[in-house]
């Protein structure tokens, strides 16, 4: 496999420059995460780095690599989003759902929608 090497910024690992696996893309993975052992026999505590672009070419503007930086939160978790599913169906309401409410597609106002008010 193919490998790049890669620079580290804050955390445990600040200032190394370490060989990090690319995928079939070329590029190396969005997070990297470091599994620390602990002398008390407790979980090993993971670090967490996120990957960012290292620059850009001063004429053309490409992207010159990858470094990663610390995360001190740890990696964040985000929800599946699927192009079927719909908006706000992880149980919290975004909008209107029915007709005649504000806002829906089957929405009228106070004059009706084929204009034949009283």
């Amino acid at each position: 496999m193919r490998s790049e090497n890669t620079p580290f910024l804050g955390g445990p690992l600040d200032g190394r420059v370490l060989p990090v696996l690319v995928g079939p893309t070329g590029h190396p993975p969005k997070w990297y995460e470091i599994p620390v052992p602990n002398d008390d026999g407790t979980p090993p505590t993971v670090h967490a780095y996120h990957r960012t672009p290292a620059g850009h070419t001063k004429r053309l503007g490409l992207q010159r690599g990858w470094k990663y930086e610390y995360a001190p939160d740890g990696r964040e978790r985000r929800e599946l989003r699927w192009p079927w599913s719909k908006p706000g169906a992880s149980g919290r309401r975004t909008g209107p759902t029915g007709p005649g409410e504000s806002g829906g597609p089957g929405a009228t106002g106070a004059t009706g929608s084929r204009g034949d008010t009283p």
